[in-house]
């Protein structure tokens, strides 16, 4: 879908000039890529990031928050438990769905948009808390991305962010599948966000104050070859890189996740523990 089409469809007020060619063709592809598998299956087990994130960003009832990439709603679920105003989007409505379910499940109101996060569809100033788990670190124009956050917040409002480090096991397990499906030229990584420099050059300017704490979450399975089944199946870049690949080039990739995990994990020789290291943050704007 193109980003017109996609703007049109979601009702954006004042469109932006259009992307880059490199950079819409990269969002095309990232789409197909999120949208394959069933990220829902991984991205449940991470709920207790939102919760721990609400808490971090002193959370109130009634407030108006907007959960930003929300993949299949662990923040924006997380915000609606503590009796806020929640709106989740997500450019992926098969995600949005997945949430949608979720929060009927537990009888919490959560309006659910698909929605581009370089494009949000929503007046300056309209949200007391933006929010985002592990997906607007994904998005191509991250200073796009950014302005768009910090833009539909308000003044003395707060932005939340929970982002994957460069330098922790999820870091390292892109850099491995790097290794044998390398990333298209020209893409900043998303592990940048999970970088305290990057933070302040992306929000600083405005923001009056932002707060960083390094935060673990720890990947509990039954063993490294559940593991592998699970993200191979489901975590639509995992299943991507082994799609791109070979037999040989499917089987040299496994074997080096299976060393990595052997080698990260904590669990003993019957389980699977491994910590992932992530940037909390917490950014009050101007």
């Amino acid at each position: 879908m193109s980003q017109t089409t996609l703007l049109a469809q979601i009702g954006r007020r004042d469109a932006k000039p259009p992307l880059r060619p490199d950079l819409e063709a990269m969002k095309t592809r990232q789409r197909a890529v999120w949208a394959s598998g069933d990220y829902a299956m991984i991205g449940v087990t991470l709920q207790i990031v939102g919760e721990q994130l609400c808490e971090a960003i002193d959370l109130r009832a009634a407030e108006c928050v907007l959960d930003v990439a929300a993949g299949n709603g662990n923040a924006s679920l997380a915000a609606a438990r503590r009796f806020a105003r929640v709106t989740a989007t997500d450019y992926v409505e098969s995600l949005l769905e997945s949430g949608r379910r979720r929060a009927l499940a537990e009888g919490l109101p959560m309006e659910c948009r698909v929605a581009d996060a370089e494009a949000l569809p929503f007046d300056d100033a309209c949200f007391d808390v933006v929010l985002s788990t592990f997906g607007v670190m994904f998005t191509p124009n991250q200073e796009q991305a950014a302005r768009e956050m910090l833009r539909v917040t308000r003044p003395g409002g707060r932005i939340g962010l929970a982002n994957w480090t460069p330098d922790g096991f999820v870091g390292a397990i892109f850099k491995t599948i790097g290794r044998h499906v390398p990333p298209p030229v020209g893409q900043q990584s998303p592990a940048l966000w999970g970088t305290e420099p990057r933070i302040v050059e992306l929000f600083g300017p405005a923001a009056a104050d932002i707060r960083v704490t390094r935060r673990q979450f720890m990947f509990r399975y039954a063993s490294p070859d559940h593991w592998i089944a699970q993200f191979e199946t489901y975590y639509g870049p995992m299943l991507k890189a082994f799609e791109a690949l070979n037999a040989p080039g499917r089987a040299a990739l496994r074997a080096d996740i299976a060393e990595l995990l052997a080698r990260s994990n904590r669990g003993g020789a019957d389980s699977l523990v491994i910590p992932g290291d992530y940037l909390e943050v917490v950014i009050e704007k101007h």
